[in-house]
This record gives structure tokens, sequence and C-alpha cells, in this order.
């Protein structure tokens, strides 16, 4: 499996990847040309050449990213696909030198066994409210947990 940057012509694959979790409200909807423009914080998993999975490190601030739209195909779940997907991206915020990577998610757990640690919503920054959850259709009842976890 190969682990690499996005291309623009991933993204119709990434699209249909995650239509059933942006349906009933897991990831939130990006637009093609949302995609496009942060197209760098992306990183896709490929087995021979099919995307199976894909997420993105979005960064907030000169010491803080978020780690976002990270999801994999059904068919490849219970394979450290997810995991390892989470280190690479983990690993790229370390070398452009964050201190900190946080995560909105249902799956507290996963997020816990690679050592992200819960915190409060509110602490998180402003911009990432307004920005993006405030276009989630559960917005403002959410129950995501926020965790971050320090480089």
């Amino acid at each position: 499996m190969d682990f690499i940057k996005a291309k623009l012509s991933d993204i119709s694959c990434m699209q249909s990847m995650v239509v059933d979790e942006v349906r009933d409200g897991i990831i939130l909807y990006r637009s093609d040309d949302e995609i496009a423009t942060n197209i760098r914080s992306y990183i896709v998993v490929k087995d021979s050449e099919k995307l199976i999975g894909y997420g993105a490190l979005h960064i907030h601030t000169r010491e803080l990213a978020e780690i976002r739209s990270l999801v994999v195909d059904s068919k490849y779940r219970g394979k450290n696909i997810g995991s390892e997907l989470v280190k690479t991206l983990l690993k790229e915020a370390k070398e452009l030198e964050l201190t900190k990577v946080f995560t909105l998610t249902y799956k507290k757990e996963f997020f816990e066994r690679l050592g992200f640690v819960e915190i409060e919503k509110e602490s998180l920054p402003e911009q990432k409210i307004w920005a993006d959850c405030i276009n989630c259709k559960h917005f403002p009842v959410c129950n995501e947990v926020s965790l971050i976890i320090n480089l």
C-alpha cells in the first residue's frame, strides 16, 4: 500500500468514497473546489492504484493542526490502514514543526489508541467552529469528541 500526497485527479474517487458518511453526518461535506483548494493537505492510500482511504492535515496556527476527513473504504477497515494514515499525518505535522494536532471524531477509542487525549471542544480555535462546525447538520448539538496529541 502507498501513502502519498493526493492529486487533483483523485478528487472524484475521494468524493464517491464518503457519500454514505456525508449523508449520515459522520464526515462534513466538502465541495470539489474546497478539496482542490486544500489538496496539499490530503494524503491518500492506494492499493494497486485503487484509492482505499484518505485524510487531511489542516493547519490552523503555527503550532496547531487538525486531522480531518479521515476515511478508509469499508472493505479495507480493520487492517490498520486508518492507524497508519494517522501516523503518516502526524509525521508530516512533526516535519512542519507543529506541536499539537487535534481531531473531532465519533471514534474516540481509535484516536486514544494512537496517543490522543480528550479535551473540551471550547478549547478549539474559534475559526474551526465558525468555518466548519457551523456547516454540519448536527450543529449546535454535536456529540463528536475532541481529542489532541502533543508532538
